[in-house]
């Protein structure tokens, strides 16, 4: 199982968890798209797994001392 994928030229990490069901993994899916997130889902070896990702509102940048 890899840490993340590429669907078309962006980058979706894996949440960590195997899922026994597509059920299991569709509720996931469907409580990251309520927290903003895009989403994929893979089987994998006999297991389900959801990959997230959502882009940065603002980016913090510090400045040197």
């Amino acid at each position: 199982m890899t840490n993340y994928r590429i669907v078309n030229g962006r980058k979706f990490i894996w949440d960590g968890q195997a899922c026994d069901s597509r059920e299991a993994v569709e509720q996931a899916v469907a409580r990251y798209q309520s927290e903003g997130f895009e989403t994929e889902m893979a089987e994998e070896e006999g297991k389900f797994l959801a990959y997230t990702r959502r882009e940065a509102k603002k980016v913090a940048v510090e400045q040197p001392g």
